[in-house]
């Protein structure tokens, strides 16, 4: 399929692509400071830069959208028909980042949740919300989108609202 707009209108619109408080990250965020939670966003000195970060929890929350990291099973996650192998590289790029921030992350005993924007679509986002609400109180030293108490099947298996996992121990409340 070719593209409906030129070249440099195309550049435009990525370029203006944000990096930080983005509509889905602003709504977790919102969520959050409603349930009494506290936070820093965008910690630089952290690996990866979580979106938001609960020290009190030691708690790191990546807020994805499911294109650009690659959602697994996601249908915003399709492939762009143009330059596929140019995205390709661009995505492989990006979950292995992804990944590299988690386990450093995890190695320095923080827990590690991550928010699928498609998790906080007007039908989901009650759901997503609690599930995470959850993981940061919980004193659990693993959980990942599949464990989260009262997750439909279909939000675990498809289109999971959270998926987190930690570096194990008890963590103070």
């Amino acid at each position: 399929m070719v593209d409906t707009v030129s070249a440099e209108t195309r550049s435009r619109m990525m370029a203006s692509v944000r990096r930080r408080d983005t509509k889905p990250e602003i709504a977790v965020r919102k969520a959050l400071h409603a349930a009494g939670f506290r936070f820093r966003v965008d910690v630089r000195s952290l690996p990866g830069s979580p979106d938001i970060v609960l020290a009190r929890w030691k708690t790191a929350v990546f807020v994805h959208g499911c294109f650009w990291h690659r959602h697994d099973g996601c249908f915003h996650a399709a492939m762009p028909a143009t330059r596929p192998e140019f995205w390709q590289s661009k995505f492989d790029a990006n979950v292995a980042r992804d990944r590299k921030s988690e386990e450093a992350l995890l190695h320095l005993g923080w827990k590690v949740a991550i928010v699928w924007e498609c998790g906080l679509s007007a039908k989901e986002s009650e759901g997503t919300i609690r599930d995470l609400i959850g993981f940061i109180r919980a004193r659990e030293t693993s959980l990942s989108g599949a464990e989260f108490p009262g997750s439909p099947p279909r939000l675990r298996d498809v289109a999971c609202s959270a998926s987190a996992v930690d570096a194990g121990g008890e963590q103070d409340a």
